[in-house]
């Protein structure tokens, strides 16, 4: 087997990927959260709200793999259970079926958190000069700040 050599020390991308499995613990909790909503929605936007939540979790599902892809070409092992995610995840899990208003405020804050994790990680992997690091989280932040703003828009 050979080492690891990519043009990034061992050290920036441990740092990096620790960057990134706080990322993929808010996407999966996120993802996690918004297949819960998609079942559980009710009123009188829920044909609305049900296809969207699908629409999300189903890009969720194709992005937390890429991210969990990227620790793993850094090297790092990926987490990959919920006790994992629960310990490093900055978004908390909901009790019970709130309201489908409720809802669609606990998914922007989601969403936006994920944006807040993106732009730490954005920053490590600027100053390692890992490109290919920052072009997949600037993606992320980009389609978040998108989703927010357009939950938010429902509540308009």
């Amino acid at each position: 087997m050979t080492d690891i050599d990519i043009g990034i020390n061992a050290a920036a991308r441990e740092e990096i990927a620790e960057g990134l499995k706080r990322l993929l613990a808010d996407s999966y909790t996120l993802y996690l959260q918004t297949h819960n909503f998609h079942w559980n929605v009710t009123g009188p936007q829920f044909r609305e709200l049900h296809l969207m939540f699908e629409e999300h979790y189903t890009e969720l599902a194709t992005a937390v793999d890429e991210i969990a892809e990227r620790i793993r070409t850094l090297d790092v092992a990926a987490p990959g259970t919920y006790k994992a995610f629960a310990a490093l995840s900055s978004i908390e899990e909901v009790e019970g079926v709130p309201s489908a208003a409720e809802m669609v405020d606990r998914l922007t804050q989601g969403h936006e958190q994920v944006v807040k994790t993106s732009r730490a990680v954005l920053k490590l992997a600027q100053d390692a000069e890992d490109e290919s690091t920052a072009a997949l989280v600037s993606d992320r932040m980009r389609i978040h700040e998108k989703t927010a703003w357009m939950l938010r828009a429902t509540r308009k």
